[in-house]
């Protein structure tokens, strides 16, 4: 909009458009990002408490598991989602410490916010904080500790902190246990480098009996059932047909009209239909093929001609199940019916359709290699299986991170501590405004030790105190011990981390906070967003969030 003395105003946006500017537009949306943070500031650390998110259709989780609690909450404000997908990226990269991740960021800019007050130039602040975030990643790596496939027990550790917190807590130790053996069955070597891919194995969710047991399946197991009830239920060392086409006959892709005049020709009809299936059968069971696995539709006709034959076939699998199939047993996944051979089979020591309460599961198991496998998770109630799930996915996910980096170190807030000292030091020699910023990075990375402390019911001041004087005199590892309220080697405690948890919440965090620091001109369409831009939200958890 322009403005003259001598002339009307002249309104350049449509009608309604909301816009914010300047120092106005910068603490709307660190305020934003501030009451986000505070959202998931409870759920931090084994003392953690728990979010109950009920949404539209009255569905209840109960959950502390930062990214599930961002997703389910309806978050409307432009800023606010920008912090959302700082959780949603360290999900999808580690697959745990979203609540860090967001708290950081959080941190970062009510810190940045001090500094705009003393008017430092966003641009100057932003740069601070990236070269502190680069200066922060050169601190883990030299503080870091090596971890290798042998190392089970630090494995374990780390799988067992993952969980720490979490529903999963009673039976860590097991949990613990299936999560490594599952990591190290589907993780790939190239030379020096390490592969892991989350879809090699499967979490299955089932309600009843006890959360002691769950377990792994050396394979693959699939909410599905045969197709006859004269097939085998059991069958052992199977021989495994991965079918991607359909077990029928086709109609033709084009509107055809077939004209039958006597019944001898209908009969004809139906005859020449049947033997076609059973060609395509006589071709399967010809192959050496005791279990068929379709993606697509089997006939009836040909559900009865496998049972004749005693071979065990399931249809309509999910193309991720299909993958994990071929995966597991080693077979190839078959297009053409035509070029099935018995090359093309995958092996498994045991296929069986097993009950669980109401429903009927697929166990393809006992894999001589399976490059894909099972986990059965088990609880009393569906809020408890989907919490565990959650536990297992986090310790997975920190499992597999430690192995593919061969990275670790201790938990506790010790290394946001052992940063916090070193970025310091490296302040000191900087000449410029940047120094202030990278003074402000290093306070913000002492709020994990400090909300640690703090949902612990700890004095954090005190904490804080006491993590500094420990880290100055050379306990690298020093970090809150929340049962005892003391000040402990982590490491020594178990309490260990995969690097890289660290490196992408310290990366997302500073980037998205970079971001928003550089905006000062917020322009809303007009209906295009139900929050007035221009009101900072209030703090707290109050009615006023802006979600």
């Amino acid at each position: 909009m322009a403005n003259n003395a001598n002339m009307q105003p002249i309104f350049i946006l449509q009608e309604g458009t909301q816009r914010s500017q300047g120092k106005s537009a910068q603490k709307t949306n660190i305020a934003a990002a501030k009451a986000v943070a505070e959202a998931v500031r409870t759920t931090l650390g084994p003392k953690g408490m728990d979010k109950m998110l009920v949404d539209t259709l009255g569905d209840i989780t109960i959950t502390n598991d930062g990214v599930t609690i961002l997703n389910e909450m309806s978050i409307d404000h432009p800023s606010a989602k920008m912090i959302v997908e700082v959780a949603k990226t360290q999900e999808s990269e580690v697959g745990d410490g979203t609540t860090t991740a967001v708290i950081l960021a959080g941190e970062l800019l009510a810190n940045a916010e001090k500094l705009l007050d003393s008017n430092i130039h966003p641009t100057v602040i932003a740069r601070g904080y990236r070269m502190a975030a680069e200066k922060s990643m050169v601190i883990l790596k030299n503080i870091s500790e090596d971890i290798s496939q042998k190392d089970t027990e630090l494995l374990k550790k780390i799988a067992i902190t993952a969980m720490t917190g979490k529903g999963a807590e009673s039976a860590k130790d097991h949990l613990a246990a299936i999560a490594i053996k599952a990591v190290k069955r589907v993780i790939e070597k190239d030379k020096d480098s390490i592969y892991y891919n989350k879809d090699d194995i499967k979490i299955e969710k089932k309600v009843g009996g006890s959360i002691e047991e769950s377990q792994l399946i050396e394979g693959i197991a699939i909410d599905k059932e045969r197709v006859h009830s004269g097939m085998p239920r059991v069958v052992r060392n199977a021989k495994v047909a991965v079918i991607d086409s359909s077990i029928e006959v086709k109609g033709p892709e084009t509107d055809a009209k077939i004209q039958i005049t006597s019944p001898d020709q209908l009969e004809s009809f139906v005859m020449q239909e049947e033997k076609m299936i059973k060609e395509m059968v006589e071709r399967i069971a010809a192959s050496g093929a005791t279990v068929v696995i379709c993606q697509k539709g089997i006939d009836e006709i040909a559900q009865h001609f496998f049972a004749k034959r005693g071979i065990f076939a399931v249809r309509r699998v999910k193309r991720s199940d299909i993958s994990a199939i071929a995966k597991a047993t080693g077979a190839k996944v078959i297009t053409s019916l035509k070029e099935l051979n018995k090359e093309d089979l995958g092996n498994a020591g045991l296929v069986e359709q097993v009950r669980f309460g109401e429903d009927d599961m697929i166990f393809i198991k006992e894999c001589k290699n399976p490059q894909a496998v099972t986990i059965i998770i088990k609880g009393a109630t569906n809020h408890v299986v989907d919490e565990i799930k959650r536990a297992m996915e986090d310790a997975i996910g920190d499992t597999a991170a430690a192995l593919v980096d061969g990275k670790v170190v201790a938990g506790a807030g010790s290394p946001e501590m052992e940063i916090a000292r070193n970025l310091r030091k490296f302040a000191e020699g900087l000449s410029g405004r940047e120094q202030l910023a990278v003074l402000a990075f290093a306070d913000a990375m002492e709020v994990i030790p400090k909300t640690l402390a703090e949902n612990a019911g700890l004095d954090p001041i005190d904490i804080i105190t006491e993590l500094k004087a420990a880290h100055d005199k050379g306990m690298k590892w020093g970090g809150v011990d929340v049962s005892t309220g003391k000040i402990n080697d982590a490491w020594k405690k178990g309490v260990v981390e995969p690097m890289r948890v660290k490196k992408q919440a310290i990366s997302s965090a500073s980037e998205v906070a970079e971001m928003i620091l550089r905006i000062d001109d917020v322009i809303a369409a007009a209906g295009g967003a139900s929050e007035d831009i221009r009101r900072p939200p209030a703090g707290g958890m109050g009615a006023d969030m802006p979600f």
